[in-house]
Formats: structure tokens, sequence, C-alpha cells
């Protein structure tokens, strides 16, 4: 199994911080204008949820982990709920890479495998080089072509 690029916890605490702020600031504000107990209260869910987030991020990078075998991609992830998905290639329809403004900052991209079936099936591999993110989608390409021609009736 192969492990993220340790430079996804970056991505992954500046999700956490900008949650911590918009659910912080809209505390302080309903404190401030509507309840006349000032912004401390959202001081404190702020602290709480950044706090939490962080904790999450470093748990959450140490069980994430993939690997391409030659039937199908294999993800294991998750924190308090751990996740193991097998996606055959029989049931991809196309991969994608992503750089999103956060990524980009940091030199990473994301793999998406866009698969047939049940709505929310896809699945997304973060925190890879933008080199490594292409070269996994173009392998990824591949197998899925070719697995089509063994799937043929």
């Amino acid at each position: 199994m192969e492990s993220l690029d340790s430079r996804v916890r970056v991505v992954w605490l500046v999700g956490s911080l900008v949650t911590a702020s918009v659910v912080g600031g809209a505390i302080a504000a309903a404190g401030i204008f509507l309840f006349d107990l000032g912004y401390w209260p959202g001081v404190g869910v702020f602290t709480a949820l950044f706090a939490i987030g962080v904790v999450l991020v470093f748990l959450r990078y140490r069980r994430w982990r993939f690997e391409v075998a030659e039937d199908a991609v294999y993800l294991e992830r998750g924190v308090l709920t751990h996740v193991t998905s097998v996606v055959p290639f029989v049931r991809v329809q196309h991969v994608d890479s992503q750089r999103g403004p956060v990524e980009r900052a940091v030199g990473l991209a994301s793999v998406v495998v866009y698969t047939a079936g049940s709505r929310g099936a896809d699945v997304t591999i973060p925190g890879l080089s933008p080199d490594r993110a292409d070269a996994l989608r173009e392998r990824l390409r591949r197998l899925a072509i070719e697995s089509e021609t063994d799937d043929a009736v």
C-alpha cells in the first residue's frame, strides 16, 4: 500500500481552519447580535474545532493508504470509521487529475476515479505530486481500457 505525500496535511489543515473560522464566526456573530454575549463563545468554538481538526488531520494521514493492483484500486482510510474500498477497473468510467488552489500552493494534486453504478461511488486519491497524479491517472485509464476487453460478452 502506498501512502500520501505528507504535504497533504497542510491542505487538510487549511480545510479545518476554514471550517473552524466559519462556524466560530457564526457563533461570534450570534453571540454579539442575538444574545449580547460578545464574541468569546465564537472564539471558544473556533479554538475547539480547530484543535479537533488538527488531531483528525494527523490521524487521517496515518490511516490513508491506496494500492493499484491488476484488477482494482484498493483504498483504506478513515479515523473514526475505517473504510476499505475496492474499485474494480471494469467499473471505472473515467479518471481525472485535479489541483485546487491550496493544493497548487503546496505543490500537490488529486486523482478522481469516476465509477459506474451508485451515486457517490466515485473516489478521490488526494495528496499526490502533480507528476505522480498524472502518471497514476494514465495508469488507471490504461488499466480500465484493458479491463473492458476482459469484461466483454
